[in-house]
């Protein structure tokens, strides 16, 4: 069997408590180690295999994943973060499936969450954004059309970019361009839950040269939207959930003074 395993942020408490089962089992461990915190392999036995893919091709991973699950052995392919976010594993399950190789996934705690921890900052403001759009910029991948920067910021929700801190400035314009104002508040957070991890606000137009100041050039998440301002400017509206007048199925709510049943 194949476990294909959420590694979380970086920390390594912040792995599952079913990844972390799923390590000390493991008779073969490939972890994603450009990205994985090396710590988490402490946990894995005298007698595991730990191969680190960063060095490795698709079809070398899925060589050590067919010897290994035809020595009837336990592999885990540790991912970063959430395994379902830039984790490239669909092509992985497909070659697993034409191969006939059982596998299963055991999410993690994404990087977005420890972004959001980072800032302690809430994604989902009421009256400020409800939305949080996760995407990237485009590179050496492609990005579908409909898809682009500039489209995404038209809806002016809370911005969640991957994989683009070498891509500041196209980021920047293409930002503007769709209809955030340069002056949107803009944060750049460093590695995430990591002992090293840092924060580095900043707004839309100075993405680029924030980056550049201190010296960040990969590992970062950016996180754009008026949600970073906590509602400063305009104010946010309390949740109906835990507001004292708000019936829910669990309480009944309270009538403001001098309101009388209709």
């Amino acid at each position: 069997m194949v476990h294909f395993v959420g590694a979380g942020p970086g920390a390594c408490d912040l792995i599952t408590v079913r990844g972390e089962r799923l390590l000390k089992e493991a008779d073969v461990i490939i972890y994603a180690g450009s990205l994985v915190n090396p710590e988490l392999l402490q946990v894995r036995k005298e007698t595991c295999e730990v191969y680190d893919s960063a060095y490795m091709t698709l079809e070398e991973v899925l060589e050590v994943l067919e010897a290994a699950e035809k020595d009837k052995k336990t592999t885990v392919r540790l991912h970063t973060g959430d395994p379902s976010l830039y984790g490239a594993i669909k092509e992985q399950m497909d070659e697993l499936d034409r191969r006939g190789i059982a596998y299963e996934i055991c999410p993690g705690v994404s990087s977005f969450s420890g972004a959001a921890a980072a800032l302690k900052l809430e994604y989902t403001l009421p009256e400020i954004s409800q939305s949080v759009i996760i995407t990237r910029m485009e590179g050496r991948t492609k990005v579908p059309e409909k898809e682009s920067i500039r489209s995404f910021a038209a809806h002016q929700a809370t911005m969640v970019l991957f994989l683009s801190t070498g891509l500041l400035e196209p980021l920047s314009r293409e930002l503007m361009a769709g209809g955030y104002p340069g002056d949107t508040p803009a944060a750049i957070v460093y590695k995430a839950s990591w002992p090293e991890e840092a924060v580095y606000r900043c707004t839309v137009e100075t993405l680029a040269e924030t980056a550049k100041a201190n010296h960040v050039t990969k590992t970062a998440l950016i996180v754009v939207g008026e949600v970073l301002e906590g509602g400063k400017k305009t104010g946010y509206e309390r949740s109906k959930l835990y507001d004292p007048e708000f019936t829910t199925m669990f309480r009944e709510g309270t009538k403001k003074d001098g309101e009388t049943e209709e």
